[in-house]
C-alpha cells in the first residue's frame, strides 16, 4: 500500500496535524494541508523549523522534501489528488461527522482516510459517511499498517473499540493516580515526575508492562506469574486504596492541582526541557533502532 501513496492529505494543523505534516515529507511525501485558523501557515512553518533537524537526525532525508507541501483553501476540490488522508479536526463528535462526511464524499474511492482521535472510537463518527465508511479508520486499528511502517511508527492492533483506545488509557490512568497524590499533598509535582522520570518510566522506553513485570518476577517467561503470585496480594491493596482517593475531578480537587502543579512549572525552563526531551528520544529511538536488528 505504501508504494502506493505519494500524496497526503492533512485535515488540521494544530499541534497533532503539524506532527504529522511535518514526518510526512520527511519521506518523500507530498502533503496537502488544510486548515482554516487564522495564522495556521506561519505556525507551522516555525513548527517544521524547529523539527527538521530532529527528523533528519532519524533518517536520511533530502533538503528539498522540507518543501513538498502546500496550503489549500478549497477542501473539496484538493481532496481527488490524496493518496492517503491524515484527519486531525477537533475532538467534537458532531464537527468530525460533518467532516469525515466531506472527506468521504470528495476523496477518491479506496482512499484511506485515518483519524487522529485522541479517544473517539471510529463508530462514532463515520455515521454519515455514504460513500465507503469502511476506510475510515483510527490509525491505532488500521487494516493495513505498511504504511505507517514505512514512516517508522509501529502500529498496534485494537480488538475491540474502547474510548480512548490504548496508550491514551494508560496515559489516563498514570495520570488520575499523579493528580490524586499531588491535590492530597502527599509528594510535589515535581518529586512526582521525579519520581517517573527516574523510576519506571526509564524501563517503559524500553519493556512495556508485560515484560517489565516479567523481569521484575525472575525473569523468563515464567517471571510474570511468580509475580503476581508473590506481590498480588499487596498490589490489590494498593489499588483499593487508589480506588477509595481517586481523583474526582470537583471544582476544589482540580483548583488545588492547579496551584500544586503551577509551583513546579512555572520554574520549570521550557526551552531547555524541550532541548533536552528531543535530544534524549532521539538518542533512545536510534539505540532502539539499533537492537531491533539484532
Amino acid at each position: 500500500m505504501q508504494d502506493q501513496i505519494r500524496t497526503v492529505a492533512v485535515i488540521g494543523c494544530g499541534v497533532i496535524g503539524a506532527s504529522w505534516a511535518c514526518l510526512f515529507p520527511s519521506r518523500g511525501l507530498n502533503v496537502l494541508i488544510y486548515d482554516p485558523a487564522e495564522g495556521v501557515q506561519k505556525m507551522f512553518e516555525r513548527y517544521l523549523q524547529n523539527a527538521w533537524p530532529a527528523l533528519a537526525a532519524l533518517m536520511p532525508v533530502e533538503g528539498v522534501w522540507a518543501k513538498n507541501y502546500k496550503f489549500i483553501d478549497n477542501l473539496e476540490s484538493s481532496l481527488s489528488e490524496a493518496d492517503f488522508i491524515q484527519e486531525n479536526g477537533p475532538e467534537r463528535p458532531e464537527f468530525k461527522q460533518a467532516l469525515m462526511e466531506t472527506l468521504d464524499q470528495y476523496s477518491r474511492p479506496g482512499v484511506v482516510i485515518s483519524s487522529s482521535s485522541s479517544g473517539l472510537p471510529a463508530s462514532k463518527f463515520i455515521g454519515r459517511c455514504q460513500k465507503d465508511p469502511s476506510r475510515i479508520l483510527r490509525h491505532h486499528d488500521i487494516n493495513d499498517p505498511d504504511f505507517y511502517r514505512s514512516l517508522g511508527k509501529k502500529p498496534i492492533l485494537l480488538r475491540h473499540e474502547v474510548p480512548g483506545f490504548v496508550a491514551n488509557r494508560l496515559q489516563a490512568a498514570i495520570n488520575s493516580e499523579a493528580y490524586s497524590l499531588v491535590s492530597r499533598g502527599i509528594v510535589s509535582a515535581e518529586d512526582l515526575d521525579t519520581a517517573v522520570t527516574s523510576g519506571p518510566g526509564l524501563r517503559w522506553a524500553l519493556t512495556g508492562p508485560f515484560v517489565t513485570n516479567s523481569l521484575g518476577g525472575g525473569g523468563g517467561p515464567n517471571g510474570f506469574t511468580q509475580r503476581i503470585e508473590r506481590l498480588g496480594p499487596a498490589i490489590r491493596a494498593w489499588e483499593e486504596d487508589m480506588l477509595k482517593h481517586r481523583f474526582d475531578w470537583s471544582e476544589e480537587s482540580v483548583s488545588v492541582l492547579k496551584e500544586e502543579a503551577s509551583k513546579w512549572l512555572d520554574s520549570v525552563d521550557w526551552d531547555g526541557v524541550v532541548g533536552k526531551r528531543d535530544q534524549m528520544l532521539l538518542s533512545l529511538l536510534e539505540v532502539n533502532s539499533r537492537t531491533s536488528k539484532l
